[in-house]
């Protein structure tokens, strides 16, 4: 192997107008894997079942039971206290029971633990309790 270090000829001096294109190439590639990378998280949705046709105008306004969850972990059905989970399944079973089910407005306190929350909302998916909602977000805005 030989290195030629310089010479006086004008021929050698010949300026190389080519652009290196590894660089680019190797950005490319990490934009690519990057893309590919990104695009399954982007496409991941929750599925809801959204209400097709407006519900028809009712005249009366609706019954709505109140279910607080206090800090504590105390759930309280219209200001009443439930001692455990036999007699929430009961109330809700009740509820399911009337000629017109009632709507179930869930606000946890900001300080409620996520797991009796998630019991309660549980236990009303298992029961069949359609008409719950989760109110009082704006307390933790």
């Amino acid at each position: 192997m030989g290195m030629n270090v310089g010479s006086s000829s004008s021929k050698d001096l010949d300026v190389v107008v080519d652009i290196n294109t590894t660089p680019l190439i190797d950005v490319m590639l990490v934009l690519l894997i990057m893309l590919i990378i990104t695009i399954p998280i982007q496409t991941h949705a929750v599925k809801i079942n959204m209400p097709v046709n407006s519900p028809p105008k009712s005249d009366k306004p609706p019954v709505v039971v109140k279910l607080n969850i206090d800090a504590e972990g105390v759930i309280h059905w219209n200001d009443e206290v439930i001692p455990d989970k036999a007699l929430l399944q009961t109330r809700f079973q009740q509820i399911l029971a009337e000629p017109e089910v009632p709507e179930v407005h869930l606000r946890p306190d900001r300080g409620a633990k996520y797991k009796v929350v998630a019991m309660v909302l549980a236990s009303a998916q298992r029961l069949g309790v359609t008409k719950i909602g989760i109110v009082g977000g704006e307390q933790f805005m």
